[in-house]
């Protein structure tokens, strides 16, 4: 007589994710945390620039006007995921449940390399900018490689221990900065509009200038100002409501990036316009412009409030690295001190630890080296934004897919995941083509993650393909979620 298999029982005991803080972080640290993984007043300040000097201020305009619908594009698409699954690896947990672990280990590759550069970019911009506010303030023994690497050191303890700490006081910390570094920067741009002889240049300002090429990794430049706002999908499982608050970051948040984006790149190509040409080709050209008219104490705000938004930024990239590498950790593709957890602060603090150390490495390597800082925070911002969309391009497949697993088939998200998803391998594939001088090694860069991550995805499947078919824990309901009636007991 045959023995039925045992049945898998429908409420799971003990949650996969064990160890985090579970259904506690209320909709503000979960907003916070995509808000500061853009970093949206550094990034308006910084950003836009590259992208005004590649392909003028009309094209740029177009770029980021572009790429905010893409990226909005992208936040619908992964929207119904969220709306279902209670994660802490964000895409790549959802890419596992829709496209299979095969396709998942790539794309969890592709997000980490994604949040480490920019975490990396972000690190080299604090030590940048603060430097400069001590300089500007007249400081001495400031000005250098050093001062630099010692300001980038305390910043990355810093942030060691907020996110060590727990996830709610980092979050709430970095919204707060991010929050007073927005009305900063936008505060500033007004003021750019009103110096003598900007109104002028208006016609001007608005030219197009480069060929396709520029203009190709211009868009990747402008998107990656919008990356990082899917961040908020690793912190699923710690979320009171995940299953309202997520959608509501991801509907919202590139929303909110498009009008300060929008804003302040038209205010400085209108003010860039107007400057002297040794401004415009600047690596600080929106400082030099306040400093035009010998306003140290502005251009010292101005520097403080990029500084602060980018090590916010740095804050919210490691914190989702972190939970992807978490996830690992309990799956077993990853070592498993990264599957465990702070006794007291419940946080992976391990995980935390390992990744701060390998950022800020990097981060001291390259200034050692003796690379200019801004040209460190331009590659590693364009790694980071290939990173984002090569996990954005399989999770907008994945969510047809798993709503069709799952017997919830839409014509709609099929289409609208199909269009993005092809759009975005279009934009990748035309920034590589298109790639000149030190954009030639960041897409090799890129190129060598994924093919990495290809090798490790068939080593699993020949030598450990139990953990391979592993992939794809979520926070699964337990007994304590149901009602305490009979019925359930």
């Amino acid at each position: 007589m045959r023995t039925a298999a045992p049945r898998r029982p429908p409420v799971s005991g003990r949650s996969p994710v064990r160890g985090l803080t579970r259904r506690e972080l209320p909709f503000v640290p979960v907003f916070a945390q995509s808000v500061a993984a853009i970093a949206p007043s550094g990034t308006a300040v910084v950003t836009p620039a590259f992208v005004i000097g590649a392909a003028g201020g009309g094209a740029s305009v177009a770029a980021f006007l572009a790429a905010a619908l893409l990226a909005w594009g992208v936040a619908l698409v992964i929207r119904p995921m969220a709306q279902r699954l209670a994660v802490t690896g964000g895409l790549y947990t959802y890419v596992a449940k829709g496209l299979g672990p095969a396709v998942a280990v790539p794309v969890g590759w592709s997000a980490i390399a994604g949040y480490a550069s920019v975490s990396v970019a972000g690190l080299i911009a604090v030590g940048t900018y603060l430097d400069q506010v001590a300089v500007t303030a007249g400081l001495g023994g400031f000005g250098g490689t050093a001062t630099i690497v010692a300001l980038l050191l305390i910043a990355a303890a810093a942030a060691a221990v907020l996110m060590v700490r727990g996830i709610r006081l980092s979050a709430s910390v970095t919204l707060l900065i991010e929050c007073v570094s927005v009305v900063t920067v936008l505060a500033l741009m007004g003021y750019l509009l009103t110096r003598d002889g900007v109104g002028a240049q208006a016609g001007r300002a608005f030219e197009w200038h480069g060929g396709t090429g520029g203009l190709a990794m211009s868009a990747v430049v402008a998107i990656s100002a919008f990356v990082g706002f899917e961040s908020a999908t690793t912190l699923s499982a710690e979320a009171y409501r995940p299953f309202r608050s997520v959608p509501r970051t991801l509907a919202w948040t590139p929303v909110a990036a498009a009008v300060i984006y929008l804003i302040t790149v038209s205010a400085q190509a209108v003010a860039l316009a107007a400057a002297p040409p040794g401004i415009a080709a600047g690596s600080t050209p929106v400082t030099d412009l306040v400093l035009q008219d010998n306003s140290r104490f502005l251009s010292a705000v101005l520097d403080l409030g990029v500084a602060s938004s980018f090590f916010a930024c740095t804050v919210a990239s490691i914190n989702a690295l972190v939970r992807v590498l978490f996830t690992m950790g309990r799956e077993g593709i990853a070592p498993a001190p990264a599957g465990r957890t702070h006794p007291r602060f419940h946080t992976p603090a391990p995980a935390i630890v390992a990744a701060v150390g390998a950022v800020t490495a990097c981060a001291v390597w390259y200034l050692l080296s003796g690379a200019e800082p801004q040209d460190g925070i331009r590659s590693f911002l364009t790694l980071s934004a290939l990173g984002y969309l090569g996990s954005y391009l399989p999770a907008c497949l994945a969510t047809p897919a798993l709503l069709r697993r799952i017997g919830e088939p839409s014509h709609g998200m099929a289409l609208l995941g199909t269009v993005t998803a092809t759009l975005l391998g279009i934009l990748m594939v035309a920034a590589a083509v298109s790639a000149r001088n030190d954009n030639v090694t960041v897409v090799i860069a890129y190129a060598a993650v994924l093919t990495a991550a290809a090798l490790f995805t068939v080593a699993l499947r020949v030598c450990a393909p139990d953990r391979l078919r592993g992939l794809g824990i979520y926070d699964e309901p337990q007994r304590a979620d149901l009602l305490p009636t009979a019925t359930f007991r």
